[in-house]
């Protein structure tokens, strides 16, 4: 039996003000830096997010066989630290988290001088890692085109490495702002290190003890934008987000301000109100992979042309992405195309007045990217628990301002 959310808003006028969660990108690299550090730092307003929460309790453990479930963040992230540390464990996941490639950040390891071997298929897990020989190479090349976490993991370890590390990126780096979030939080902690075009230098070092607050998630809040664009009357205030925040995804504040959003930062938070909506934009994802889905959901909602790039991470995600997107798409008269490797482009849709389903395929972000639509007409979410990945209350917020939200199954 399929769960499902149906949604609807009867008069598409909003006015609210949300708490949104903490950043769990922020969250996850403060723990993982923090056992690093010795167990005794505070980390405040830690995330709700189920791959968050996960983390907390994996660090705590004393199983030999840690399920990192489908939380890539702490699949990359326990690999690293369980190698660099000593610690002889089973890493494993859900059937999905087995399908997602670990190659690169193991081959990185095994340079550095841990042992690890895969117990299924070869660049797969689930790992046994056995320990950390702490002779091996402090020099690395790792291509830049893959999933940050794999760099991120790589340099939390670096200060306890006994010659430190010297990473060369190879090739167009993705995702920066979310290494230079790791290197911003590992400088909190104590840790200094260098990233000058496409080397990162991190001496051996060691951690200090420090007090961290984890801002509100960027991510989250694309999400409120989507819906102050589709609004009819909306002004919803977030409190807590900083024009000066260490998440790449802030991005989203000039990507809305083209797609009919403007936001006022003021001392307390940011405040979103509607504006002008272009109708022909073209944006490069290389540094916020996780804006796509909220962006190409939103403009084939407002009948807009989109042209994209930088996606290549988003097949390798919670499912594949850009496949996801092209079927759900197409139940909204458009569809979105390659038109040469790399480059996609979707033409307006041809949106009719009747129910919408769309499948979340076990993301969080294609539940949360497509609610918004439900502004429009009524809309119902395939498997809407997913959104307790990142967002637990997000049916709960949508209420606070109106939205209709009918739990059932199918």
């Amino acid at each position: 039996m399929i769960q499902t959310v149906t949604l609807s808003h009867p008069t598409g006028v909003l006015h609210g003000t949300i708490q949104l969660p903490a950043s769990k990108s922020e969250a996850n690299r403060a723990l993982i830096i923090a056992a690093l550090a010795g167990g005794n730092s505070t980390i405040e307003n830690l995330s709700e997010a189920n791959d968050t929460q996960l983390l907390q309790r994996l660090l705590k453990s004393d199983a030999e066989t840690i399920d990192a479930e489908d939380a890539g963040t702490v699949m990359r992230f326990l690999t690293a630290y369980y190698a660099v540390t000593g610690q002889q464990k089973t890493l494993t996941g859900t059937e999905r988290m087995c399908q997602r490639p670990i190659k690169i950040l193991v081959e990185a390891l095994r340079e550095l001088g841990a042992t690890i071997d895969y117990l299924q298929e070869e660049g797969y897990p689930p790992l046994k890692i056995k320990g950390f020989k702490g002779n091996g190479s402090n020099k690395l090349k790792v291509r830049s085109d893959i999933s940050s976490q794999y760099i991120s993991a790589l340099l939390m370890i670096a200060p306890l490495l006994p010659d430190g590390l010297e990473l060369e990126l190879e090739g167009k780096i993705g995702s920066r702002p979310y290494i230079e979030m790791t290197l911003s939080l590992m400088e909190h902690f104590g840790v200094s290190a260098t990233f000058e075009d496409n080397s990162i230098v991190v001496p051996h070092q060691n951690y200090k003890t420090a007090t961290f607050a984890v801002e509100p998630d960027w991510s989250a809040a694309s999400y409120w934008y989507s819906i102050v664009a589709l609004a009819k009357e909306a002004e919803i205030t977030l409190p807590g987000l900083k024009e000066d925040s260490y998440q790449g995804d802030k991005a989203i504040v000039d990507i809305m301000n083209r797609l009919g959003v403007y936001t006022e930062f003021t001392a307390s938070g940011i405040t979103l109100s509607k504006k002008h909506c272009e109708k022909r934009v073209a944006f490069d994802f290389s540094h916020c992979p996780d804006l796509a889905q909220t962006v190409v959901a939103l403009c084939a909602a407002l009948g807009v042309t989109l042209e994209m790039t930088g996606l290549e991470s988003l097949r390798i995600k919670e499912t594949d992405r850009i496949q996801a997107l092209q079927i759900e798409v197409l139940g909204m008269g458009t569809s979105l195309n390659e038109m040469t490797p790399g480059v996609f482009r979707m033409e307006p849709a041809i949106l009719t007045k009747r129910e919408l389903t769309f499948r979340s395929y076990q993301d969080h972000r294609m539940a949360m990217a497509f609610a918004p639509i439900a502004l429009l007409e009524t809309v119902q979410i395939q498997e809407p628990n997913v959104v307790r990945k990142s967002y637990p209350g997000f049916w709960q917020d949508l209420e606070k301002v109106g939205f209709s939200v009918i739990n059932n199954a199918e």
